[in-house]
């Protein structure tokens, strides 16, 4: 009797201090958010700020001058901008989503002479630096011609060592007996690939469209070394033109920016789930 009340007093004490402990992790977490969440706040308040208000001390503006997003578009070719880096960054991830899956596949659920060095192989690529791989890239590109073009930004991006590391984790969580199961009922291995391994690594197709999409939309460096015709900038190379040529037009820069940011915001909170998922399941089995 004596030994429970004993564990029923240091349970109680606790619980306390497992409580505050909880309480003193979210606020702390709460001002780190609010922390992150400020410049952002500023950017989007100053993009309906006249240009004489820019520099003043309040963040809200006395007068909304939603024209700003307006001007931006008459200022510079933003539209185009705009979609030509939708374009690349959809193609990208068509592709790079396609040829992961397959290799994902290949090196997963196929068994062939040398398979596990070549996967190791390809994925030592990772370790190089994309900065590194640029001037080989930029050389290749001057050999096919393809330098100022969308296929040069699009057919080096078009294979991916992460992308198929990524999905081929996926694959290694599925089950072998289901291999098994579709040989003995006739099933090629493309229709292994298509009709069963591919619609169960939905979350991992997911989280990569999202990673690809986003990392080729906002894609700076590649696009400023290939590009020189200023009708296929995308949007961060537009960005920087913009900035060189109406620098002293801070409302109407943050306008633009919060344009370019506010699509890619929405598509996480939609996809938050999937990409959640994805990188919990993608990381069950080595």
């Amino acid at each position: 009797m004596s030994m429970t009340n004993a564990t029923d007093v240091t349970s109680n004490r606790l619980v306390p201090k497992k409580f505050f402990g909880t309480w003193f992790l979210h606020i702390l977490l709460a001002c780190m958010s609010l922390g992150l969440a400020l410049p952002f706040a500023w950017m989007v308040l100053t993009s309906f700020k006249p240009l004489t208000e820019v520099q003043s001390e309040s963040w809200i503006p006395t007068s909304w001058q939603p024209k700003n997003y307006q001007e931006v578009f008459s200022v510079v070719p933003y539209g185009r901008f705009y979609c030509n880096s939708l374009f690349i960054a959809a193609w990208v991830t068509a592709l790079q989503v396609t040829t992961s899956s397959l290799a994902a596949f290949s090196f997963s659920r196929c068994k062939w002479a040398g398979r596990d060095k070549v996967f190791m192989l390809y994925l030592s690529t990772m370790m190089l630096p994309g900065l590194v791989m640029m001037i080989p890239n930029y050389q290749i590109m001057i050999f096919l011609g393809l330098v100022d073009t969308y296929m040069g930004l699009i057919l080096p991006a078009a294979f991916s060592a992460f992308g198929t590391f990524l999905l081929r984790q996926f694959m290694l969580t599925i089950s072998s007996s289901i291999d098994e199961s579709a040989e003995i009922d006739g099933a090629s291995k493309w229709r292994l690939f298509w009709d069963i391994i591919l619609p169960l690594c939905r979350p991992g197709l997911i989280t990569l469209t999202i990673f690809t999409f986003m990392g080729n939309y906002n894609s700076f460096f590649w696009p400023l070394v290939m590009l020189k015709s200023q009708e296929r900038y995308t949007l961060p190379i537009g960005l920087l033109f913009f900035d060189s040529t109406r620098g002293q037009s801070t409302h109407l820069m943050m306008a633009a920016v919060t344009m370019a940011v506010i699509p890619m915001i929405f598509l996480f909170i939609l996809l938050q789930k999937y990409l959640v998922k994805g990188i919990q399941m993608g990381a069950v089995k080595g």
